[in-house]
């Protein structure tokens, strides 16, 4: 099983990729997932994402869709996910994601979007049909430094129910 990476940062190459990289590497340690990740860094898709011709973007979704396990990374803008991300994941119809295994992770400036993973992202990839059987992972900025540790804190709760919800 390969874990695709979705990272919806304007900022190309961001510190919420590499937070999205960091929960991914963690899934590959404790369940032996194959190392090679898919990564979509939407930042890359920014002057096509909005032209439903654009075969490349039609390609990814096609591969987001295909995915059994989906890391799903934003920074926190205005309270929530960024438009970059959500543009991308409006692409889907109704349960267009339906058989996926999604980790919503967020970033933000400050620790009081702190449950903005679980108020605004988780309830968006739900509705699409994808199955969030853990809390997201949240870090906020001045908490990067300590990534590895916040990193393991969130997998000693998420990963069980992310092993349970694999089979």
């Amino acid at each position: 099983m390969r874990i695709t990476v979705l990272v919806g940062n304007p900022k190309p190459r961001s510190r919420t990729l590499g937070v999205a990289m960091a929960v991914a590497d963690e899934i590959v340690r404790a369940t032996g997932a194959d190392p090679g990740h898919l990564v979509i860094d939407l930042a890359d898709q920014a002057g096509s994402l909005f032209d439903p011709q654009a075969p490349a973007v039609t390609e990814l979704t096609a591969q987001v869709a295909a995915s059994r396990l989906l890391v799903v990374a934003s920074p926190t803008y205005k309270a929530t996910y960024t438009g970059l991300l959500k543009a991308f994941l409006d692409r889907y119809g109704s349960n267009g994601l339906a058989g996926v295994i999604a980790v919503p992770v967020m970033t933000a400036a400050a620790p009081e979007h702190a449950l903005a993973v679980e108020t605004y992202l988780r309830p968006l990839l739900v509705e699409l049909g994808a199955t969030v059987p853990a809390r997201g992972m949240f870090i906020s900025e001045a908490k990067l430094p300590e990534l590895t540790a916040w990193v393991a804190k969130w997998a000693a709760d998420a990963l069980p129910l992310l092993q349970r919800a694999l089979g």
